[in-house]
């Protein structure tokens, strides 16, 4: 069988089946330490060193070291913001969806995609609450029993923000923990240096493979990918009603919320292949994560990159249709306005560009494919920038108008939150298995049951 048949599940090869369990614990506790992954390191710490500077020097003097002016109170921290969440929501959809829709070659990817979710959602947490002016009063967004009798506004979309990121990312982690369980049994099984398998040992939480623990993992599992399932488009569309519910023009506009889960998953899926690809080709797993895995991810990227094409297009459409003049002004500024540079930019990366994926031979490319995934997610950086910063800098009042330039230390906090991804990615792919073993085993054992 080959990697881009479709028609047929995917299994490993003979060899694999064989092998798997060695070859995926392998990678964590056979594996010596690569000079890449310790140059790797070194970059994800030496950027979480800036993210700490950054954070201190926002401390000391304040949100106003940032390029925040009037009118554009939401600078780089809110695009940011959205732009992590949106990275997350490729690994809910692989691990729930895709699980209850019974895809199986979502298990070579769907437990370094849900880390992936868990470390951007760490990464996206931090910007509303550096963006609060006051953030050593976080906890006043928790509803508990103050004797002061102050409780969250819930009509704020600040409100909404952190019930809606925190219940993801809640749930991201118990559903992430709860299936690698087997695997951290596995672990504890093959490593040969006692500290090492007690550390195992206690985070399978006394896992013995018996009938009765996979029956009640199985249950819990399902439940689990229930309640993920509607948090994939929960969230996001959260996120959008931030701006939709407000009177911004270019912001009040009900497609936002779809428009904002397909990019979610379109700018998601990339970011999967931007990790995927290369860890494919630095640790050997080509006979796990094949040529046809590749394809699928393309394939979803496709469609969620159309419906994101299909939203920019309705967007400019009605704002032309119901020639309501202040919406009007901000699409011709934004074609041809000083930051026309962006908005075409984004327009090829997100529109154009993807196009590519209709041929099958950029689908199963890897470098075509690592390239592609790379500019699409600068573009969705770049619609970020363009929603939020590019619809406030000319406001409703020509007197209250200013240009928005990030400042250096805008621009050192997003690349210190870099580090922090890179840095947890790389600590995961070392110190726990990247691949599902139970789920991969198991998908080998079905296929050699002989058809009723």
């Amino acid at each position: 069988m080959t990697d881009g048949n479709a028609t047929t599940p995917w299994v490993p090869s003979e060899a694999d089946d064989r092998s798997v369990t060695s070859q995926i614990t392998g990678l964590v506790l056979d594996r010596p330490t690569s000079r890449t992954w310790m140059v790797g390191l070194f970059v994800g710490l030496v950027g979480l060193n800036v993210l700490l500077v950054s954070i201190g020097w926002l401390f000391a003097f304040g949100v106003g070291v940032w390029g925040i002016n009037i009118p554009v109170g939401w600078g780089l921290a809110i695009v940011n913001f959205v732009w992590w969440i949106g990275i997350g929501h490729a690994g809910t959809l692989i691990s729930a969806i895709l699980l209850l829709l019974k895809q199986d070659w979502r298990n070579s990817i769907n437990r370094f995609a849900e880390a992936m979710t868990l470390f951007a959602v760490a990464c996206a947490g931090l910007y509303p609450l550096l963006h609060l002016g006051r953030p050593q009063f976080f906890y006043w967004l928790i509803p508990y029993p103050a004797t002061t009798t102050v409780w969250p506004q819930f009509r704020s979309p600040l409100m909404w923000d952190f019930f809606a990121v925190g219940t993801y990312g809640t749930v991201s982690l118990i559903f992430w923990y709860l299936g690698m369980i087997p695997d951290l049994s596995t672990m504890r099984d093959r490593a040969s240096n006692r500290l090492v398998a007690r550390c195992y040992g206690v985070l399978c939480l006394g896992w013995r493979n018996s009938v009765q623990h996979w029956m009640h993992y199985r249950t819990a599992y399902l439940i689990l990918a229930g309640l993920a399932t509607p948090l994939v488009i929960s969230v996001h569309t959260t996120v959008s009603w931030d701006f939709s519910v407000s009177i911004v023009g270019a912001w009040h506009s009900t497609v936002f919320p779809p428009y904002f889960v397909g990019g979610a998953i379109f700018c998601g899926f990339a970011m999967v292949l931007v990790i995927s690809i290369p860890m494919r080709r630095f640790y050997h797993l080509e006979n796990l994560i094949t040529v046809r895995h590749l394809d699928n991810m393309a394939k979803i990227m496709l469609a969620a990159g159309l419906t994101v094409s299909y939203g920019y297009l309705m967007d400019a459409w009605v704002a032309w249709y119901k020639n309501e003049p202040f919406d009007s002004y901000i699409y011709s500024n934004r074609f041809g306005g000083p930051y026309a540079a962006c908005y075409w930019g984004l327009v090829f990366c997100n529109c154009l560009l993807p196009q590519l994926l209709w041929s099958p031979w950029i689908r199963r490319n890897a470098i075509a494919l690592f390239v592609i995934s790379l500019v699409i997610n600068v573009g969705m950086w770049l619609e970020r920038f363009i929603i939020i910063s590019l619809s406030l800098h000319r406001d409703y009042l020509p007197s209250d108008w200013a240009m928005y330039i990030p400042t250096v230390w805008d621009w050192l906090l997003y690349a210190g939150t870099f580090g922090l991804f890179l840095t947890l990615m790389l600590l995961f792919v070392r110190l726990l298995p990247p691949i599902s073993i139970s789920e991969v085993r198991e998908l080998i054992h079905q296929s050699k049951e002989p058809s009723e």
